[in-house]
Order: C-alpha cells, then structure tokens, then sequence
C-alpha cells in the first residue's frame, strides 16, 4: 500500500521522532525474529532452565549464596544472548566452527596463546571461540570469588552458564549452522528451541552434586568435540524425515504473542525427536552437570572462600538501575539510537 507522504508533514516533529523511533524498532525486530530465528520467549527456556537446574548439584556451602540469588542466575542467562548482536566480540563467544579446520581441527591448541600464534587472532574469532572463552570464563569467576565480589561471581557465573550450554549445542559447531549450506533453514531454531518446548518437560534433567573438574581446558574441548559429533545426525536425520513425510503436515501455524506464526508441526517434531533418540535431553543434562561443575571448581581453585559471609548481599537500587540502564543500551547499541541525553 502506497504511504501518502502529507501524513507524515501534518504530524509535529515529536511524533515524527517517536514514528521512526518504532519503524526502526520493528524492522530490528522481523530482522531478528526472521532471519536470524531469534525467539526469547523459546530460546531463551533452555539456557535459562540449565542453569536454575545447575545451582540445585551445588554443596550446602555454596548452594545457600547461589539459591538466595537463583532468580537472577536463572533471568541472566540470557544475558549473553542479548548483547551479542550489539557487543563487539560478544557473537564470536557463542560458537566455534570446527568443520572450517578440517582435519586440523583435532589439533587445535588447547590454549589461547598457542591457538593465536598457531592460527592467527582474526581466524579464530572469526570462526568463533567458545572453548577458549569457557576457560577465560572460568578465570574470571575464580578471581571474583578470591576477591569475594558477590556481584562479579553471580554475573560471572550467569554468563558462563551460557556460554557453557552454547558448546553443547551441535549446531554451535559448523559454519552449516543453520541448515543454510543444505537447503535446511530453520533446523537451529527447531532444534534448540522447539524441540525443548515441547519436550523438555519430560526430560529426566536431575543429576548428583557437583564434581570437581581436573583440566578446564579439556573439559571445554570434550563438549565441543562431542557436540560436533553429534552434528551430523542432526542434519542427515532431519533430511531423511522431511524427504519422507508429507510437506503439506510438516509445518503448521501457531499464535505467538498474538501473531500466528509458522513453525515445524507437532507431528513432525515428534517424529525428528524421536528419531535423534534422547540427543537432546542428553545435551541439556550434560551442559547442567558442566555449569555446576564449573562453578564448583572455579570455588576450590580460589580457596573455597566461606560464601556465608555474603549472605546479607543483595542488589539495591542502583545496581538494579545500573542493569537496566546497561540492557538498554545494548539496544541502542543494535538500532543505533542516541542516549536519552542527546535527543
């Protein structure tokens, strides 16, 4: 429909503002909603379940500090997610695209230093960089923890939940990542998303308390080497169903937010996840078993410093204020909107 432009002159210019102001909010959100399948009220369950779960494996001297906080370690989880279309080189921590190395993937350096000097720092982010940035995570949360920092160790630990259950994904592991070198658009979303709506309630996802890790680095690796293995079955699997089942029943229409959207059918899905066989309940139980092993052992290597003595922390106003306002301009980082102070 054509737009007659003398609505737009008859208008004063404060509504003119606040009509582009919307028109590029709504266009960032079909871009992400469209094509990048960025659904947070689907997305975001799992990240957000893995690690409300993780805190329950901790030991009795950690699990009183992190339960009086599970909220916040639960609703940050997602943290990661939204900041990394507006944060310089937040993307690259999500992923790693092991199937661009070849067979020079298995000798990959296990270590930053020896992986920039073997490869090159631009490659590596590039193709992303999970792995690495697990341990530099990890790092970080025993230094907060050494330096008894109530409010670095539970964002610290919110963001290495995430990153945690990213290299579980198989699909965080090819630069095929959403089916887009295969005629397969959409299998990530499907994959990580819908199938943990629809199934995961089923899911066996409680585990024993948590272990101490020997070698971090190894760990990292282990996961994203499993998950990659784990890779092909996703796409040859998905291939074989969708060649064999009736494409007028393999997608449907469901209201979301009050827009009807298309999705794969609840038939479909059940046939893909039964065939997948568990895959991704097991992906999910060992991201929960990692992320409480992880803060577990970032604990002991700092000491186990005695969290009782931060019991009567909690966020105030202004930390509270200080995150929101931090959220906020993530966004205007994405849409390139000015701060309140220069509008």
């Amino acid at each position: 429909m054509e737009t007659d432009h003398r609505f737009f002159e008859k208008k004063p210019k404060v509504f003119k503002f606040f009509f582009k102001k919307l028109l590029i909010l709504s266009s960032v959100w079909l871009f992400l909603t469209g094509l990048l399948g960025f659904k947070p009220e689907w997305g975001f369950w799992a990240h957000r379940r893995i690690n409300r779960l993780a805190v329950f494996r901790l030991p009795p001297e950690m699990q009183y500090f992190y339960k009086k906080h599970i909220d916040y370690i639960t609703e940050n989880a997602v943290n990661p997610d939204r900041r990394r279309y507006a944060v310089v080189g937040e993307a690259e921590r999500h992923f790693i695209d092991l199937d661009v190395y070849g067979d020079s993937a298995a000798v990959l350096p296990r270590f930053w230093s020896a992986a920039v000097k073997k490869v090159g720092e631009d490659s590596l982010r590039k193709h992303g960089i999970v792995p690495w940035y697990i341990q530099t995570a990890s790092f970080q949360l025993m230094e907060a923890f050494r330096d008894r920092d109530p409010k670095r160790i539970l964002r610290i630990s919110a963001d290495l939940g995430h990153y945690i259950a990213d290299a579980h994904v198989p699909l965080h592991t090819t630069r095929n990542y959403n089916g887009q070198l295969t005629r397969q658009e959409g299998i990530h979303a499907f994959w990580e998303s819908r199938l943990p709506e629809l199934y995961a309630a089923d899911y066996d996802l409680w585990i024993g308390q948590a272990a101490y890790i020997e070698n971090i680095s190894e760990a990292a690796w282990k996961a994203v080497n499993h998950a990659h293995v784990a890779s092909d079955s996703v796409f040859l699997l998905e291939k074989q169903l969708s060649e064999s089942f009736p494409q007028d029943k393999k997608f449907s229409y469901e209201p979301r937010n009050n827009v009807l959207v298309r999705t794969y059918s609840e038939d479909f899905s059940r046939a893909y996840h039964d065939l997948l066989k568990g895959q991704v309940q097991r992906q999910m139980r060992s991201s929960i078993e990692m992320v409480s092993n992880l803060w577990f052992t970032c604990w002991i290597n700092a000491g186990q410093p005695d969290l009782s003595e931060m019991t009567k922390f909690s966020f105030n106003e202004t930390d509270k204020k200080a995150e929101a306002a931090e959220q906020r301009s993530w966004w205007r980082r994405l849409l390139h909107i000015r701060p309140e102070s220069e509008e």
